[in-house]
């Protein structure tokens, strides 16, 4: 073969092999710098994504961990009870006994409060419920019949399974009491305290029976009171002043016109 056409076919060669080499590599440059900024765009994207997930479910969260710690926390208390946790009865089996509770508003604002128990055929309050002004308290008395014990057991080893519940509503100031109001407005009803009943030996003197007996004499005095009726104002009378001054002044201008009218007629 001539040695032209050797030449020329390996330059040839040569420059196509070049040219295709880059071809070759232009191409794959251009290819991975699209497929990287694709990428780029595409983890920023996700990253996005990421951040708009993550920010309610943060949201959420917070709020959970609120409610939470709200619940933790002990409800401020309203009203302060005295006993505080406990109802203590006289031991006197198949009789109807009573109990006493004092109850005072020690809030800045005007609160219901309602009684519940969990034998309602055996147990009721007096009064069941009422709205006390700041500072305003009140004994409340509590009845229960009283079971036999079984078996021969004595009642004041016995645990009473009989359990009363206290609660609390604000309310705006001075209004009627209707129970109603406290399925009204649930969210915002807190339970005061829940009473333990205990059975006291009548017989064997002690200070809690002491107690139970002052609170309930307070308690029907309060009653006695709360039945009267308004004491009438007591009749004005009117002594010499103003009132009857004027009123002989009108009636001698009265007098001195029928006087005129006589003497003209």
């Amino acid at each position: 073969m001539p040695f032209w056409q050797t030449d020329t076919g390996t330059g040839t060669g040569t420059g196509n092999a070049t040219s295709s080499s880059t071809t070759t590599t232009t191409s794959s440059s251009t290819s991975s710098s699209s497929m990287s900024s694709n990428g780029n765009n595409g983890s920023q994207q996700n990253q996005s994504n990421q951040l708009g997930e993550t920010r309610p479910s943060l949201y959420y969260s917070t709020n959970a961990m609120f409610f939470v710690t709200k619940s933790l926390l002990p409800t401020r208390r309203r009203l302060r009870l005295d006993p505080p946790n406990k109802l203590f009865f006289p031991n006197e089996p198949g009789k109807q006994v009573r109990s006493a509770i004092g109850i005072k508003n020690t809030s800045k604002s005007h609160v219901a409060f309602k009684f519940q128990t969990t034998a309602p055929k055996s147990c009721y309050m007096r009064p069941p419920g009422a709205i006390l002004a700041p500072g305003e308290s009140l004994i409340a008395t509590v009845f229960k019949f009283v079971e036999p014990p079984e078996n021969n057991e004595r009642l004041l080893d016995q645990k009473s399974r009989v359990k009363f519940k206290i609660m609390s509503l604000k309310v705006k100031g001075e209004m009627e009491y209707v129970p109603e109001m406290f399925d009204e407005q649930k969210d915002q009803v807190a339970v005061e305290q829940i009473l333990r009943v205990v059975f006291l030996d009548p017989e064997c003197p002690s200070p809690a029976l002491e107690k139970l007996k002052r609170q309930l004499d307070e308690a029907e005095a309060e009653l006695e009171a709360r039945k009267k009726p308004p004491e009438a104002a007591a009749p004005r009378v009117v002594v010499e002043g103003l009132v009857i001054d004027e009123w002989k002044e009108r009636r001698e201008r009265y007098l001195a016109r029928q006087q005129v009218e006589v003497d003209s007629v």
